[in-house]
């Protein structure tokens, strides 16, 4: 905590050298990650507080972090004795961060990095400070000059994501990208995000934990194709992949000069969201601009045919490892043994990391023992994790990225033989809404936030709720959460789309007593086409079991009693084959049907 107050203390000095009253520090970095490599994360370095989304802001007197509901707890645990005050998203009391920097009035100038700013959270600090009189500067990087120890740019390898896996050669995403800027009046793409890289490139990396991306940019015009990374970071079989595809390899930084010296000609289409601010302002004045959606970033959440396969392939196998781990933990309980919250996550991804294809976890493992499991996004650590026994709720959410797949799942146990009556109610009006979005079917157009209800009505009828989103977009081999889609309450215009990978994880959290969430993948392909238009459904792609001592019956309906013994028997048949003959006895009991 000392340390922390001190790191604040530095800024504020630098702050003062530079006019700034107040400063604000995102969680991102200049490529807009969500989860971003050791050497830019700022927001963790300047706070402590290592959650994936958060903004910090430091005056001249004081400092706050604000932040979503995932993460209250986390958060007034790792800000306790910094000075820095936790604000709650959301909430009523909570001012937004442009409210309340318009009421400081001592705040007449306000600092942030124009390359960890997306062109959207930029021109909302500006535009909501300046009708307050406050002054807005934005090429100010003032961590950089406290933090000087900081972790260099990792410079890891490239290596190629075969075709086989991939579907689409760069040459042809290239030439879908192009018909779509012709489509939106536009000639020229930016590429700040490095998943979205990572696609069009058929390239991945290690240069961020959990998700296999390298630090890189990219420029689509309409006759060339531009990467640009470190020369370190391209081995000879990387560079022969994309130099049959027609890519142009540039300097990292030698982007902002690129974009500075387009062709007049230029149309450059600009996402706001997925543009930092920098590059935005490099582009010349004079130029027209088209701001939409990134074509790549819709381009990319519909999967292919060859992606799909590689999904059903991977949950098969990830099922497997799941069983395996859900076994041994079973049997480490019923033999006195006590593994630590910290221990259970390592083992799970020792259980993985025996297929031939895993990489990685897909984000650090959930492994959440009765009131841990109500912290959403809880990160065990050694000092902090508790110790597992043979009764209580566990909440687990994990996943694994695999040359073939991502993976994401949650399932929340009873590690007794007999839970109470109002966790299984609760987790049975979870499993509901779960089981009611899984049954979705649905007109062409449909946006997540028209099937958040369906997942919250059980909860919602007794006066419970979550405040987590329910669905979140999948990569292939990529980031574990990804756009333009997602399900929840906030609107989001994307709609739902044919070939999109979402997830499906209602909750509900006791604090202090236990967490309940229940996640599968889920794919949405067509239902129907009738006079009314056309129709989707959901295709659950995900194979765990579900714990059946959990499922209150009775407050189940005739059709969702059918979609659980269905999709049970479905996890037994596709998993049990991947198994040993002991593993498979063991499946088959914790699949058998439940009847009334």
């Amino acid at each position: 905590m000392s340390e922390i107050k001190s790191r604040l203390h530095a800024l504020r000095k630098v702050m003062e050298q530079n006019d700034i009253d107040a400063y604000i520090i995102p969680s991102s970095d200049q490529h807009l990650s969500e989860y971003v490599p050791e050497c830019w994360k700022a927001r963790e370095w300047i706070s402590g507080f290592n959650g994936s989304a958060g903004t910090v802001v430091v005056t001249r007197e004081e400092a706050g972090l604000w932040t979503d509901s995932r993460y209250f707890l986390q958060a007034a645990q790792q800000l306790e004795g910094t000075t820095i005050e936790l604000r709650k998203m959301g909430l009523p009391e909570t001012p937004s961060i442009t409210d309340y920097l318009r009421t400081k009035q001592e705040v007449k100038r306000v600092g942030f990095a124009d390359r960890s700013m997306s062109l959207l959270e930029a021109r909302k600090y500006e535009e909501a400070l300046s009708v307050a009189g406050k002054e807005v500067v934005s090429d100010l990087n003032l961590i950089a000059e406290v933090w000087s120890d900081a972790p260099e740019v990792p410079k890891n390898e490239f290596f190629e994501q075969p075709l086989k896996y991939a579907g689409e050669s760069t040459k042809d995403k290239v030439a879908r990208v192009r018909e779509k800027l012709a489509a939106a009046g536009a000639n020229t793409q930016i590429i700040t995000m490095l998943d979205e890289v990572a696609w069009l490139f058929n390239i991945r990396g290690n240069d961020v934990a959990y998700n296999p991306v390298g630090i890189a940019y990219g420029l689509v015009t309409s006759d060339m194709l531009l990467l640009y990374t470190f020369k370190e970071k391209l081995p000879l079989e990387v560079k022969s992949h994309l130099g049959a595809n027609g890519v142009v390899i540039r300097p990292y930084e030698e982007i902002y000069n690129d974009v500075a010296e387009l062709p007049s000609d230029a149309i450059v289409l600009v996402d706001p969201a997925r543009t930092n601010f920098a590059l935005y302002q490099a582009i010349p004045e004079t130029y027209f601009r088209v701001e939409q959606l990134s074509p790549i970033t819709l381009l990319k959440a519909v999967k292919n045919e060859a992606e799909y396969q590689g999904y059903r392939s991977v949950m098969r196998r990830d099922g497997a490892a799941l069983t395996r781990f859900f076994i041994w933990l079973e049997q480490s309980l019923a033999k006195g043994e006590h593994p630590t919250e910290y221990e259970v996550g390592v083992k799970l991804s020792a259980f993985r990391a025996a297929d031939e294809q895993y990489v990685s976890d897909s984000f650090g493992t959930i492994a959440g023992y009765r009131g841990h499991g109500a912290i959403v996004h809880y990160s065990a650590t050694p000092e902090s994790s508790y110790e597992l026994e043979p009764e209580g709720l566990f909440l687990l959410d994990s996943g694994g990225q695999y040359h073939d797949g991502t993976t994401d799942i949650t399932r929340t146990v009873s590690l007794g033989k007999h839970p109470t009556s109002e966790q299984k109610e609760d987790y049975t009006r979870v499993l509901k809404g779960h089981i009611r979005l899984a049954m979705a079917v649905f007109p062409e157009g449909t946006c997540g936030v028209h099937l958040d209800l369906l997942a919250k009505q059980a909860l919602w009828s007794v006066g419970k709720n979550y405040g987590h989103g329910t669905g979140h977009g999948i990569g292939h081999f990529l980031n574990v959460h990804e756009g333009p889609q997602n399900i929840r309450t906030d609107l989001n215009p994307t709609p739902i789309m044919v070939g999109m990978v979402t997830s499906n994880e209602p909750g509900f959290y006791l604090e202090g007593q236990y967490g309940i969430r229940i996640e599968n993948l889920i794919r949405t392909v067509p239902h129907s086409e009738t006079d009314f238009g056309k129709f989707f459904r959901f295709e659950t792609l995900t194979l765990c079991y579900m714990d059946s001592k959990l499922v209150d019956v009775a407050l189940l309906t005739d059709e969702e009693l059918e979609w659980y013994n269905q999709y049970q028997t479905r996890v037994y048949d596709e998993v049990s084959p991947l198994l040993n003959a002991d593993e498979a006895v063991w499946l088959k009991e914790k699949t058998a049907p439940l009847s009334r």
